[in-house]
């Protein structure tokens, strides 16, 4: 299964236990497929920099040269209108849309919004987990 995850899923899961590493561990388990643009790219890149200043065990640099390889790139044109409140959130559903991916996983209320849009569902990391089974397994690690 093919998902795209915001940065508010991607970023923390590096950093901090809870859902949002439990996807990733999907991901690095082989279950799911990350689907993800040039776009999406730069901002993990840009805001795990942000974020890794106070964590200098912490290095984001591994885990973003393996997504960049093993995940599926597409070039995610902009959508022809504004969307998401926050326009920057746009290059989500575009990359979910060009990569014929029915779900993004994200924790940003402007994506939860907008949930249904041309048949892409927005999900929570908890509710996605819980969708895949997984729901107990994270609760029990402590998120």
């Amino acid at each position: 299964m093919k998902v795209v995850l915001d940065t508010s899923v991607f970023v923390p899961g590096v950093f901090f236990p809870g859902p949002p590493r439990e996807v990733l561990r999907l991901w690095r388990d082989g279950e799911i497929e990350l689907a993800l643009s040039a776009e999406i790219l730069e901002e993990y890149r840009r805001v795990g920099r942000a974020l890794a200043k106070p964590f200098p065990n912490t290095d984001l640099e591994p885990v973003l040269d393996l997504v960049s390889a093993e995940g599926s790139l597409v070039e995610a044109p902009p959508l022809d209108e504004a969307v998401c409140e926050d326009r920057a959130d746009d290059k989500f559903l575009a990359c979910a849309l060009a990569s014929e991916c029915e779900t993004i996983v994200s924790s940003d209320r402007h994506l939860l919004k907008v949930s249904g849009y041309r048949g892409v569902r927005v999900m929570k990391p908890s509710a996605y987990l819980r969708e895949r089974g997984r729901g107990h397994a994270a609760q029990a690690k402590g998120s």
